[in-house]
């Protein structure tokens, strides 16, 4: 999540807005030198370009940074030297269904979207929302985290809507822009279109679509489920941030690097940009990795704060019953996984903590960006979360 928008600036003296922003970010403790967060100089030397100013001094930052993670990038299904190629939006040969590209379009503006529809698709079949991360697409999402392939076992559909470069030059969601936090407006309001229109045409339950994603796009899914709580029976969130944790880009930043609260220098602290509580008791399953230098491991905390807090607030101030057990991936990955679970005992929010782990989707393959395979396999576990959860609005 490091380019965050293509900025337009008026007309002003370069040096200046340069000092500023350099100010800004320092206060924060970002370095913009070298590391992850190298591209949002990038990003502001290249808006400043294109309004006719430069400063040299910013540009020897790195053109194409990744987030926290070697890329390894999956655009388009490779064909075996010696044998058929594979059809058109097939992954491998464990994803067997069709794997398609659509477009939906509304009042508010168009989306590109990928549908997997597996070889069995249950009766009213589950639908499950993947919204990508920065600089990502449909197929690399859906390369790195296999969730294709755990729809060819359980039988429900997948949506890979994706971010248009016009909207945001580094594809990244604009889960901090406050018009993209509502209901019936902005990017929530084209994804629910998405959403719709999958579901009437492929005769989905209403009550079991569920959103996830990663780190832009795991903010979004927050978003999505606060503001679409009757559309979305749970939420998954990997390496994301909480609802309305910033309005515009510099409380963006200091929210990623956890600086709600830290007053700086011009840069919003919690006094000036607070996380906005949330309304909506939406289950939540988070994984986040606690040396996640990209997003710090105290927003998935914050994620799961704010889900408490919504259900405490529907029982009248009764807690949640939580446990915590420690466990290591079969690829020696550590982690801690605490459910906290209603009086009937059933999981309502399940947060997963990676020890050692970055910015990436853990237990993700190789074949697509910002995975971490040494587990455990969020999809699965996702899925197991999500489908075991009551049908939205049923008794």
């Amino acid at each position: 999540m490091h380019r965050l928008s293509n900025l337009r600036l008026p007309s002003f003296d370069a040096n200046k807005i340069t000092d500023t922003i350099q100010r800004a970010l320092a206060s924060a403790g970002l370095d913009t030198t070298s590391g992850p967060m190298a591209s949002v100089t990038q990003t502001i030397a290249q808006a400043l370009s294109s309004n006719g100013m430069r400063d040299p001094r910013m540009a020897t930052a790195a053109p194409d940074a990744h987030i926290d993670v070697p890329g390894r990038m999956a655009d388009a299904p490779v064909a075996p030297r010696d044998g058929p190629r594979q059809r058109p939006g097939t992954i491998d040969a464990e994803t067997p269904g069709t794997f398609q590209a659509h477009e939906f379009r509304n009042a508010i503006g168009s989306r590109a979207y990928k549908l997997y529809v597996p070889t069995r698709v249950v009766e009213q079949p589950p639908l499950v929302v993947m919204l990508h991360g920065c600089t990502q697409s449909a197929d690399d999402f859906a390369a790195g985290t296999r969730m294709n392939r755990l729809a060819e076992e359980h039988g429900f559909l997948v949506v890979y809507p994706e971010q248009a470069a016009q909207a945001n030059m580094s594809k990244c969601w604009n889960w901090f822009k406050a018009q993209d936090q509502v209901r019936d407006a902005g990017e929530p309001a084209l994804i629910v279109g998405i959403v719709r229109e999958v579901a009437a045409r492929h005769g989905v339950d209403p009550r079991r679509i569920f959103v996830a994603g990663l780190s832009a796009g795991a903010a979004m899914a927050v978003v999505l489920g606060q503001a679409y709580p009757e559309v979305f029976a749970g939420v998954g969130a990997h390496s994301g941030l909480p609802y309305a944790s910033a309005h515009d880009i510099p409380s963006a930043m200091a929210a990623m690097k956890g600086g709600r609260g830290r007053a700086g220098a011009g840069l919003p602290s919690a006094a000036s940009a607070p996380v906005r509580a949330t309304r909506h008791a939406v289950p939540t399953i988070v994984f986040h990795g606690d040396r996640d230098h990209t997003v710090q491991h105290d927003n998935g905390m914050q994620i799961v704060n704010q889900a408490q807090e919504a259900f405490r607030g529907e029982r009248n101030g009764a807690p949640l019953q939580s446990t915590t057990q420690r466990a290591t991936s079969p690829a020696g990955r550590s982690y801690s996984r605490t459910v906290h679970a209603d009086p009937d005992g059933a999981a309502t929010i399940e947060s997963w903590t990676l020890h050692g782990a970055g910015h990436a989707w853990s237990g993700g393959h190789a074949s697509g960006s910002y995975t971490d395979g040494s587990g455990p396999d969020a999809s699965a576990e996702m899925i197991r979360f999500f489908l075991a959860l009551p049908r939205a609005g049923s008794a």
